[in-house]
């Protein structure tokens, strides 16, 4: 039987807290530091592992996971190659959506806003902070290029390597990005599809919290 006649039935009922109004706290980067505790507390494997859309000037539009490495209440960042297809999105058109898929616990957060890139003492600080073979990586993939081979991939990292058997300065082409939010919502799972969704949308120097249907 094709595998594909089984996705109608494919389907799970949630049932999770009520997520209401009232619990929430005064801005979103609190409530997000709140559910993040949770999925860390409840095990997820990389709980930090996030979806990043983005789009070019045209509009073709991108996603990929990536891995949160910050968040406070200027946005949430990310790093990556300046190059690579994420990176040139932003460039051309700087404004992001991220995911937090936390199936497990039955959660989702979604984040909307412009995108800035970090001061270069900030990417050098995290750079510096990673495994040595991280970051010979960083050195080595020219991300989201075509390349010949694996084995062209692996002969490039082990020339950096030979190049740099200690610290490996910073590329010109890599650092971070922060998303700074404009919207961020909340999904909390719920009986007969009637899910709760709870966002928080900028307004001015403040959050208006509003609820949607689901």
């Amino acid at each position: 039987m094709d595998s594909a006649s089984h996705l109608p039935g494919l389907r799970h009922s949630y049932e999770g807290e009520p997520l209401i109004e009232s619990g929430m706290a005064a801005d979103p980067v609190t409530q997000f530091a709140l559910w993040f505790a949770d999925a860390v507390a409840a095990g997820l494997p990389e709980p930090n592992a996030m979806v990043v859309a983005t789009s070019s000037a045209g509009g073709r539009p991108s996603a990929r996971t990536v891995l949160l490495k910050g968040f406070d209440e200027r946005g949430f960042v990310f790093f990556t190659n300046y190059e690579s297809r994420k990176g040139r999105d932003l460039g051309e058109n700087p404004r992001a959506c991220l995911l937090f898929p936390w199936h497990p616990i039955r959660r989702q957060v979604r984040v909307e806003g412009s995108v800035v890139r970090l001061p270069r003492e900030d990417s050098a600080a995290y750079f510096h902070s990673r495994p040595y073979g991280s970051r010979i990586g960083a050195w080595a993939s020219r991300q989201s290029a075509v390349v010949e081979s694996r084995e062209q991939l692996d002969a490039r990292f082990r020339e950096l390597a030979a190049r740099w058997p200690q610290d490996p300065p910073l590329p010109d082409f890599w650092g971070g990005f922060r998303v700074v939010p404009a919207e961020v919502e909340f999904w909390q799972g719920q009986t007969d599809r009637m899910h709760d969704r709870l966002r928080y949308r900028r307004t001015g120097a403040s959050w208006t919290l509003e609820r949607l249907a689901p």
